[in-house]
Protein backbone atom coordinates (compact mmCIF):
# COMPACT_ATOMS: atom_id res chain seq x y z
CA UNK A 1 0.00 0.00 0.00
CA UNK A 2 1.71 3.53 -1.17
CA UNK A 3 1.65 6.05 1.67
CA UNK A 4 -0.07 9.36 0.31
CA UNK A 5 1.46 12.60 1.85
CA UNK A 6 -0.75 15.57 2.56
CA UNK A 7 1.84 17.67 2.51
CA UNK A 8 2.79 19.44 -0.80
CA UNK A 9 6.88 19.35 -1.66
CA UNK A 10 7.15 23.13 -0.86
CA UNK A 11 5.23 22.48 2.55
CA UNK A 12 8.06 19.85 3.17
CA UNK A 13 11.04 21.82 2.04
CA UNK A 14 9.86 24.17 4.56
CA UNK A 15 9.44 21.92 7.31
CA UNK A 16 12.72 20.25 7.08
CA UNK A 17 14.20 24.08 6.85
CA UNK A 18 12.72 25.04 10.29
CA UNK A 19 13.77 21.50 11.53
CA UNK A 20 17.37 22.05 10.90
CA UNK A 21 19.89 22.64 13.96
CA UNK A 22 17.24 20.19 16.22
CA UNK A 23 17.78 16.55 17.40
CA UNK A 24 15.07 14.02 18.22
CA UNK A 25 14.20 13.79 22.21
CA UNK A 26 15.09 10.23 24.05
CA UNK A 27 12.20 8.89 25.56
CA UNK A 28 13.10 9.09 29.40
CA UNK A 29 9.61 8.66 30.69
CA UNK A 30 10.00 6.37 33.87
CA UNK A 31 7.26 4.26 34.65
CA UNK A 32 6.65 3.77 38.48
CA UNK A 33 5.39 0.45 39.67
CA UNK A 34 2.12 1.51 42.02
CA UNK A 35 2.62 2.16 45.16
CA UNK A 36 0.50 -0.46 47.47
CA UNK A 37 0.25 -0.60 51.05
CA UNK A 38 1.13 -3.74 52.20
CA UNK A 39 -1.92 -6.23 53.53
CA UNK A 40 -1.85 -6.58 57.34
CA UNK A 41 -0.62 -10.14 58.26
CA UNK A 42 -2.66 -11.09 61.04
CA UNK A 43 -1.38 -14.22 63.12
CA UNK A 44 -3.21 -17.63 62.01
CA UNK A 45 -4.17 -17.96 65.65
CA UNK A 46 -6.30 -14.35 65.65
CA UNK A 47 -7.67 -15.41 62.34
CA UNK A 48 -9.08 -18.77 63.64
CA UNK A 49 -10.47 -16.69 66.58
CA UNK A 50 -11.70 -13.84 64.61
CA UNK A 51 -13.82 -16.65 62.76
CA UNK A 52 -14.81 -18.40 65.65
CA UNK A 53 -16.16 -15.21 67.06
CA UNK A 54 -17.96 -14.05 64.08
CA UNK A 55 -19.56 -17.62 63.59
CA UNK A 56 -21.59 -17.11 66.75
CA UNK A 57 -23.90 -15.30 65.27
CA UNK A 58 -25.33 -17.68 63.04
CA UNK A 59 -28.40 -19.93 64.44
CA UNK A 60 -29.98 -22.30 63.30
CA UNK A 61 -32.92 -22.74 65.17
CA UNK A 62 -33.91 -18.95 64.76
CA UNK A 63 -36.35 -18.57 61.81
CA UNK A 64 -35.81 -14.43 60.41
CA UNK A 65 -38.80 -13.32 58.62
CA UNK A 66 -37.71 -13.04 54.56
CA UNK A 67 -39.62 -12.41 51.41
CA UNK A 68 -41.23 -15.62 50.03
CA UNK A 69 -42.20 -14.32 46.61
CA UNK A 70 -39.17 -13.56 44.39
CA UNK A 71 -35.74 -13.46 44.87
CA UNK A 72 -33.73 -14.27 48.02
CA UNK A 73 -33.37 -10.97 49.35
CA UNK A 74 -32.91 -9.01 52.92
CA UNK A 75 -32.45 -5.45 54.12
CA UNK A 76 -31.87 -4.38 57.65
CA UNK A 77 -34.45 -2.08 59.13
CA UNK A 78 -32.34 0.75 59.78
CA UNK A 79 -31.17 0.66 56.16
CA UNK A 80 -33.01 2.35 52.96
CA UNK A 81 -34.63 -0.87 50.52
CA UNK A 82 -33.16 1.71 47.59
CA UNK A 83 -29.86 -0.40 48.47
CA UNK A 84 -31.46 -3.79 47.87
CA UNK A 85 -32.67 -1.74 44.56
CA UNK A 86 -29.00 -0.84 43.74
CA UNK A 87 -27.96 -4.67 44.72
CA UNK A 88 -30.66 -6.12 42.51
CA UNK A 89 -29.34 -3.90 39.51
CA UNK A 90 -26.01 -5.43 40.04
CA UNK A 91 -24.77 -1.59 40.66
CA UNK A 92 -22.16 -2.60 43.73
CA UNK A 93 -19.30 -5.13 42.42
CA UNK A 94 -18.36 -7.44 44.88
CA UNK A 95 -14.27 -6.50 45.65
CA UNK A 96 -14.82 -10.18 47.64
CA UNK A 97 -15.98 -13.79 46.90
CA UNK A 98 -16.51 -16.72 49.07
CA UNK A 99 -17.36 -19.99 48.02
CA UNK A 100 -19.03 -22.64 49.99
CA UNK A 101 -19.32 -25.30 47.58
CA UNK A 102 -18.78 -28.54 49.44
CA UNK A 103 -18.63 -27.47 52.81
CA UNK A 104 -20.37 -28.12 55.73
CA UNK A 105 -22.89 -26.22 57.75
CA UNK A 106 -20.15 -25.57 60.51
CA UNK A 107 -17.46 -24.48 58.20
CA UNK A 108 -20.00 -22.30 55.97
CA UNK A 109 -20.85 -20.47 59.11
CA UNK A 110 -17.24 -20.07 60.10
CA UNK A 111 -16.59 -18.96 56.41
CA UNK A 112 -19.13 -16.42 56.55
CA UNK A 113 -18.36 -14.71 60.19
CA UNK A 114 -14.60 -14.56 58.60
CA UNK A 115 -15.72 -12.88 55.33
CA UNK A 116 -17.45 -10.51 57.13
CA UNK A 117 -14.96 -9.90 59.80
CA UNK A 118 -12.58 -9.59 56.67
CA UNK A 119 -14.94 -7.33 55.36
CA UNK A 120 -15.15 -4.89 58.65
CA UNK A 121 -11.35 -4.84 58.58
CA UNK A 122 -10.39 -4.15 55.09
CA UNK A 123 -13.03 -2.13 54.37
CA UNK A 124 -14.75 -3.85 51.72
CA UNK A 125 -18.60 -2.86 51.44
CA UNK A 126 -19.97 -5.41 49.14
CA UNK A 127 -19.17 -9.23 48.85
CA UNK A 128 -19.94 -12.22 47.18
CA UNK A 129 -21.27 -15.18 48.78
CA UNK A 130 -21.27 -18.21 46.29
CA UNK A 131 -23.33 -21.07 47.69
CA UNK A 132 -23.96 -23.03 44.89
CA UNK A 133 -27.65 -25.22 44.03
CA UNK A 134 -26.48 -28.83 45.27
CA UNK A 135 -29.04 -30.34 47.69
CA UNK A 136 -30.21 -26.74 48.60
CA UNK A 137 -29.15 -26.99 52.45
CA UNK A 138 -26.68 -24.01 52.06
CA UNK A 139 -28.64 -22.41 50.06
CA UNK A 140 -31.28 -22.24 52.45
CA UNK A 141 -29.10 -21.44 55.28
CA UNK A 142 -27.17 -18.75 53.86
CA UNK A 143 -29.40 -16.19 53.51
CA UNK A 144 -31.07 -17.11 57.28
CA UNK A 145 -27.48 -16.85 58.88
CA UNK A 146 -26.67 -13.27 57.07
CA UNK A 147 -29.60 -12.11 58.49
CA UNK A 148 -29.15 -12.60 62.15
CA UNK A 149 -25.39 -11.49 61.80
CA UNK A 150 -25.38 -7.44 62.94
CA UNK A 151 -23.16 -6.11 60.55
CA UNK A 152 -24.88 -7.38 57.49
CA UNK A 153 -26.86 -4.65 55.70
CA UNK A 154 -28.71 -6.31 52.95
CA UNK A 155 -28.48 -9.10 50.74
CA UNK A 156 -29.95 -9.86 47.44
CA UNK A 157 -29.56 -12.89 44.69
CA UNK A 158 -26.85 -11.32 42.48
CA UNK A 159 -27.09 -10.79 39.23
CA UNK A 160 -26.60 -13.28 36.80
CA UNK A 161 -22.91 -11.52 36.30
CA UNK A 162 -21.72 -12.56 39.72
CA UNK A 163 -23.55 -15.98 39.93
CA UNK A 164 -27.46 -15.68 39.64
CA UNK A 165 -29.40 -18.03 42.00
CA UNK A 166 -26.41 -19.95 43.11
CA UNK A 167 -24.88 -16.58 44.82
CA UNK A 168 -25.81 -13.28 46.94
CA UNK A 169 -24.47 -9.76 46.99
CA UNK A 170 -24.18 -9.00 50.55
CA UNK A 171 -22.91 -4.98 52.02
CA UNK A 172 -21.73 -5.14 54.99
CA UNK A 173 -21.56 -2.20 57.14
CA UNK A 174 -17.99 -1.08 57.81
CA UNK A 175 -16.87 1.54 60.39
CA UNK A 176 -15.84 4.90 59.43
CA UNK A 177 -12.18 4.67 58.50
CA UNK A 178 -9.91 6.84 61.22
CA UNK A 179 -6.12 7.74 59.96
CA UNK A 180 -3.88 6.44 62.30
CA UNK A 181 -2.94 8.22 65.93
CA UNK A 182 0.74 9.45 65.90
Amino acid sequence: MKKKTPLSAEDQALFRQLMTGTRPLAQDTIVHAPVRKPLRTMPQKRLLAEQVDNSHYFSDEFQPLLASEGAVRYVRENVSHYELKKLRRGDYTPEIFLDLHGLTQQQAKQELGALIAACRREHIFCASVMHGHGKHVLKQQTPLWLAQHPHVMAFHQAPKLFGGDAALLVLVEVEEWQPPVL
